[in-house]
């Protein structure tokens, strides 16, 4: 089967912390060549960044909506520097997880926007892909992304996307990749898995959000936890299964669609192309 790449992953959550290793190795498996590891804030910069070395992975780097309420200004200047620093790595392929979130009570009015336009300053500073946290707001990610845009194309992917049809065809039109992942797995998400079903398949890439957004297969109702059940801990080695979903839904083969949403993940974020050689997942057939 065709490489995949899972484009949205919090390999360094406490989640793995009993079994890091063989999550990856079961991942390798699978046939995923390389994972994404989104940073979350200036504390977890070099966390991210060593994971990524040591298992062959790629990683970004920024900071968080549900982390802006407590982001300074010294924050932003150590995404800057950290960017910087490391401007060279074939691994740091983009600045991530940026975006906001009109989802999660409590966001201090005003504070996560800052956050997010000074770090899409900082991504066209560094001419870095994006990363994109659009929950219930990709209308003001848009809106962002035009101020910031300075007459060129974004690179970058809308992660987790599950807007409407025309939210949808402006993140492509701005140059965005749209990314998949367990929630369209759920027969009841009717308008996602239009979208999955609909869109041009140039335009989606394929995540888990691990451990986060389970496919069904692995959720469990509150009923359910409440007398004891754990969630099932998402993971990228699930990642082929929520392909073939996709697949389906699209009348496809999976091999097809996992060719096609490698070649999307490399247009979305350019390095990963060299690291898919180097590590000898080439993109055979795409």
């Amino acid at each position: 089967m065709a490489r995949l790449v899972d484009t949205h992953c919090h390999l360094d959550a406490s989640e793995f912390d009993a079994d890091r290793a063989a999550m990856r190795a079961r991942a390798a498996a699978q046939d995923v060549a390389l994972c994404v590891i989104p940073a979350v804030a200036a504390f977890n910069f070099d966390t991210v960044r060593e994971l990524a070395h040591a298992q062959g992975d790629a990683y970004a780097l920024g900071i968080h909506p549900l982390c802006a309420a407590g982001a300074t200004e010294a924050d932003l200047a150590a995404l800057d520097t950290a960017l910087t620093a490391h401007r060279d790595d074939p691994r740091l392929v983009a600045v991530g997880e940026i975006g906001l979130d009109y989802f999660a009570p409590g966001m201090v009015p005003g504070q996560q926007e800052h956050i997010f336009e000074a770090q899409l300053r900082l991504a066209r500073k560094h001419d870095l892909p994006v990363l994109l946290h659009v929950r219930r707001s990709v209308d003001q990610v848009l809106k962002a992304l035009r101020v910031a845009q300075g007459g060129r194309p974004w690179h970058g992917i809308a992660h987790a996307f599950n807007g409407s049809e025309q939210q949808a065809q402006a993140c492509i039109e701005l140059g965005l990749k749209l990314g998949f992942g367990g929630a369209v797995t759920f027969e009841r998400a009717l308008r996602l898995r239009r979208l999955a079903a609909g869109l041009p398949l140039s335009a989606i890439v394929m995540e888990t959000d691990a451990p986060d957004i389970p496919p069904h297969w692995l959720y469990t109702t509150q009923a359910e936890r409440s007398e004891g059940q754990p969630q099932g801990r998402n993971e990228p080695a699930e990642l082929p299964r929520i392909a073939q979903a996709v697949a389906q839904l699209r009348g496809l083969s999976l091999e097809t669609l996992a060719q096609a949403a490698t070649a999307n993940a490399v247009g979305a974020l350019p390095r990963l192309a060299a690291l898919l050689s180097v590590s000898g997942n080439g993109l055979h057939g795409v």
